[in-house]
């Protein structure tokens, strides 16, 4: 088993991060042009914790790692089952993912936290704390050197999309603030001259 892990604060408030992250496979994200198709395949409100659950296929195109081509062949397109929990009270977004293509031979399990960054806000400017944690396990029985082999080249593909997705999250936070503070001066302007 191989284990990723990563921790990074936004410079965000949470509301952003958490309604943003509805957006991270949108067209400002440079980064996310494997992202094929997000399909949401259910979603419900929990009435006595307003928690909302959210489940979702993700499809992706992007070659796998070497090793795992030459021994399985070369699908380029995989699949990614997503379930997510926001807390509105607790202000916590968390992401749990498994893989689905190939998942009879390798595991891969995130989990991703979204949380107020308590210690690096200050009045007025509040940030988000990230926290991210993938576990790989090659499942191809006994050999012992190709299982290794696999969950290396794995953890590395890995480590790459992730430091891209972080990148091209805080593209598509930038620009959500940007679109969403212009459409507030609109409506406000709106407001001002519908009093005048």
């Amino acid at each position: 088993m191989r284990v990723f892990s990563t921790s990074y604060t936004f410079d965000y408030s949470w509301n952003e991060v958490s309604s943003a992250n509805w957006r991270k496979y949108c067209p400002w994200n440079k980064s996310s042009s494997h992202v094929i198709a997000v399909d949401t395949l259910a979603r419900s409100i929990d009435p006595s914790t307003g928690i909302l659950c959210t489940e979702r296929l993700i499809t992706c195109h992007q070659p796998a790692p070497a090793i795992v081509t030459a021994l399985l062949g070369g699908q380029c397109t995989t699949y990614s089952y997503e379930k997510s929990y926001v807390d509105p009270v607790d202000k916590k977004v968390t992401m749990c993912s498994s893989n689905m293509t190939w998942s009879n031979l390798i595991s891969v399990r995130e989990t991703v936290i979204y949380e107020p960054d308590l210690k690096a806000s200050e009045p007025g400017h509040e940030r988000t704390k990230f926290e991210q944690e993938a576990r790989i396990i090659a499942l191809c029985g006994g050999w012992q050197k190709v299982k290794a082999r696999i969950e290396e080249a794995s953890l590395e593909r890995f480590r790459e999309n992730a430091n891209r997705g972080r990148e091209g999250f805080e593209a598509v936070l930038e620009m959500s603030r940007r679109v969403f503070g212009e459409e507030r001066k609109r409506e406000a302007q709106g407001l001002e001259q519908a009093e005048a």
